[in-house]
């Protein structure tokens, strides 16, 4: 693998509204780190999973950031996209990987992820098993 992966829930209204604030779809003049132009951005339920060394199981779990045969995900995935941002979001993504911030940034990162069904912009599908979503295979 050559270049970076964002893996994302794409039947999560949280997730895909994230994707949009630092994908290439965001308004101009935001304030929201960038994914790095080399990076590919896709929902789990398009990717080659096994290809990049991970399972639908976690992708189901967690956001997950794959960068040279590595798999980091959740909180960590995000402190990596921060570090690959650059500029102010570079430090935060650096911190972010350092107890007692990455403890914190751990339990807030599940706790969004446990609750985005209930938060403004989840979706009913949110909370069901990717097996058991609409249009599952």
């Amino acid at each position: 693998m050559t270049r970076p992966v964002l893996v994302y829930d794409g039947d999560c209204g949280i997730c895909t509204k994230a994707v949009r604030l630092v994908g290439d779809t965001a308004p101009s003049g935001r304030r929201w780190p960038r994914v790095p132009a080399d990076a590919e951005v896709i929902p789990f339920q398009h990717a080659d999973l096994a290809a990049l060394g991970t399972t639908a199981e976690r992708a189901e779990h967690e956001v997950l950031w794959v960068e040279d045969g590595r798999v980091h995900g959740g909180a960590q995935a995000v402190a990596r996209l921060l570090m690959r941002a650059g500029g102010f979001w570079r430090p935060l993504g650096l911190l972010t990987r350092v107890p007692p911030f990455r403890w914190a940034a751990h339990g807030l990162y599940r706790l969004i992820a446990n609750n985005c069904h209930r938060l403004p912009g989840g979706t009913p599908a949110c909370a069901l098993p990717a097996a058991e979503r609409p249009g599952a295979r």
